[in-house]
């Protein structure tokens, strides 16, 4: 489902790509059957990533589970984002607006931990009872429904990289160019269907943009768990 790139500047007048998230996920896992049966995990970046990434981890007999990355709000607004973290300390800075905005470490310090301990909290409700997957020595996959900034998925990728996986891929069905080139510097491998000249918002791609709920993430989660074939 991926286009020539001489025709990718007009997709941004040519209307939603994707009926919804499962059809994303469907259309991703075109481009990433080499990892299917290969003991790969699939991380979705909740809450919207997850049900894209459901489809590929089933299709591609993975697991499934979740990496949560929190925006970390600027002083002048929570809405403008200087940069992301996750709950085992993966951060992304954007240092550029963080020298314009003149933000303090103290205000930088204090916005990290507050976040830091949200995405903790939200990893223990969408997981449960389960324990956290083993990421050491394997190819992991992250998910997400499109990428703006890549805010989120630059400290998700270092969150990974510090459990030390033996391969990086970053999988979205669609992505500005300026954030799939950024992590193409992070991850060792970028799966992006579409990469727009002229990108605007995630939610245009889609047809059908429903919010993802915290109990759809629980489902996707606990259902992966019963239907995954043994490896």
């Amino acid at each position: 489902m991926s286009v020539p790139l001489e025709q990718q500047e007009d997709l941004t007048v040519q209307g939603p790509l994707f009926r919804d998230r499962r059809d994303a996920g469907e259309a991703l896992v075109k481009s990433l059957q080499q990892h299917r049966d290969a003991h790969a995990l699939v991380l979705g970046l909740p809450r919207g990533g997850v049900p894209v990434a459901a489809q590929v981890a089933r299709a591609l007999n993975a697991d499934l589970d979740v990496v949560v990355s929190r925006k970390l709000g600027s002083p002048v607004s929570a809405e403008l984002a200087i940069g992301a973290v996750t709950a085992n300390g993966g951060r992304f800075l954007n240092e550029d607006l963080i020298r314009t905005l003149n933000v303090s470490n103290a205000y930088l310090t204090a916005v990290t931990e507050t976040q830091r301990a949200e995405a903790r909290r939200r990893e223990t409700l969408f997981r449960g009872s389960r324990p956290a997957p083993v990421i050491a020595g394997r190819t992991v996959i992250l998910v997400d429904d499109g990428l703006a900034t890549g805010a989120t998925m630059r400290a998700a990728v270092r969150s990974v990289r510090l459990q030390q996986p033996k391969r990086i891929v970053v999988a979205v069905p669609v992505g500005s160019p300026e954030a799939c080139a950024a992590l193409r510097d992070e991850a060792d491998e970028v799966v992006c269907l579409y990469e727009p000249t002229y990108f605007g918002a995630v939610g245009y791609y889609y047809r059908d943009f429903e919010q993802t709920q915290d109990s759809d993430v629980q489902r996707l989660l606990e259902e992966s768990v019963v239907t995954l074939a043994p490896h």
